[in-house]
């Protein structure tokens, strides 16, 4: 999807988007955004997962975890091959324990999505307005808190290789079109949280588990 078709589903101006909110309620909205997420993780980790399953394939908190000792592994990768950059950057450097087997409702779940929202904020820094409490996910309290979380992670560990959903690839390269268009210089790897990053070196690729 390009830049400018992808501008038409967020109402980008100059784009020929039809509405300043393309999304008639925030239901919608989030349904997108679960839409998207989902593709992602089917790509990036192989999981059989798809909007309609969304939740319930995540609820245990095991594809959490895996996907942050994932990003903690790509993060250690980036820090070898591009050490002066990683120095500005906040990496994980610890990953998670997980019960694999964990159930759905049970204490085990619960276990695993508290270490996952621990990780979050200690090694990858989220802020806690952007966070999501256990029983948010667990008992499907506040599951659009969960999903804006899952994008600010996607947002912070794109900055260091791991592949991103199209939402975030999107805004960074609307951000770097209109960068081209004002002339303005790349941002510098200090760049403050939640600014697209663009990594002056080679960045490892991106693998499954």
């Amino acid at each position: 999807m390009s830049v400018h078709s992808y501008g038409r589903m967020w109402g980008t101006p100059g784009t020929g988007t039809r509405s300043i909110r393309p999304y008639q309620s925030s239901g919608q909205y989030l349904y997108a955004m679960k839409e998207d997420l989902a593709e992602w993780l089917k790509e990036l980790h192989g999981l059989d997962i798809e909007v309609g399953t969304f939740l319930e394939v995540l609820e245990t908190g095991a594809v959490l975890c895996s996907h942050a000792n994932h990003v903690t592994q790509v993060a250690g990768e980036f820090a070898q091959v591009c050490p002066e950059v990683a120095k500005h950057l906040h990496l994980p450097s610890a990953g998670v324990t997980c019960n694999l087997t964990a159930q759905p409702g049970t204490f085990q779940a619960r276990d695993n999505v508290s270490n996952f929202i621990q990780w979050c904020r200690k090694e990858m820094g989220i802020k806690d307005v952007l966070m999501f409490e256990t029983e948010d996910l667990v008992l499907r309290k506040n599951e659009k808190n969960f999903v804006l979380c899952l994008l600010e992670l996607a947002r912070h560990a794109s900055r260091f290789g791991v592949r991103a959903p199209t939402l975030v690839q999107m805004e960074e390269e609307i951000e770097e079109e209109l960068r081209q268009e004002m002339e303005l210089p790349p941002p510098e790897p200090s760049a403050a949280p939640g600014e697209p990053l663009y990594l002056p070196c080679a960045v490892p690729h991106d693998q499954d588990l």
